[in-house]
């Protein structure tokens, strides 16, 4: 069953807790990627100095954060890697859940072949925000994408109750003292959580 707009209306860092275990399902024709959700991590705009809506920050860029919950808010870092986010709370309020690490459950070898990496390891495949957009094929075409309603994208839930790990967001070290929230989440012991 698909996660409904009463699941992404709340904050974003129930969210991102409670995302963690649930099935991420990337559509592309005929073909479907199942994989599983093992990292998160919350960001909680205005307040927040490592959101991109700090301050209440309105841009094209942003734009997709102040919708109301359920929609992804797809970017681009670095010049060359898209990242995937889940937009939480209200509508007006900015928040977000960034989709870290997932591993893959069902099209492993559509994964494989959008990644084309030389490791072996399976791991890395998909173990880190970029390499997951990559292997799912998440660009940004799919910014503002509805995942309440949507079929190309959307997430599913699962009878998981994963043991799980809060720790410090990553690469935020210009967030003062926001970089030390423990907003990052994770599955205890998975392997595809990334490094």
């Amino acid at each position: 069953m698909k996660l409904s707009l009463e699941f992404y209306s709340r904050d974003a860092i129930t969210v991102a807790q409670d995302l963690l275990g649930k099935l991420l399902i990337r559509r592309i024709d005929d073909n479907k990627i199942v994989s599983k959700i093992v990292e998160t991590e919350a960001y909680i705009g205005p307040e927040d100095k490592a959101c991109h809506a700090y301050q209440n920050k309105r841009t094209k860029r942003t734009e997709v954060m102040f919708w109301r919950g359920g929609y992804s808010y797809v970017y681009l870092i670095y010049g060359m890697y898209n990242c995937l986010n889940i937009v939480t709370a209200k509508e007006g309020k900015p928040e977000a859940v960034l989709i870290r690490a997932v591993e893959p459950v069902l099209g492993v070898e559509s994964i494989k072949k959008n990644r084309q990496i030389k490791s072996n390891k399976m791991e890395d495949l998909t173990n880190g925000p970029g390499k997951l957009c990559q292997g799912l094929e998440v660009d940004r075409e799919l910014n503002g994408y509805d995942l309440v309603t949507g079929d190309r994208l959307y997430i599913k839930d699962s009878k998981l109750s994963p043991k799980i790990i809060a720790d410090k967001r990553i690469n935020i070290d210009y967030a003062e003292e926001y970089k030390d929230k423990l907003w990052r989440f994770y599955i205890k012991d998975n392997l595809y959580v990334s490094k």
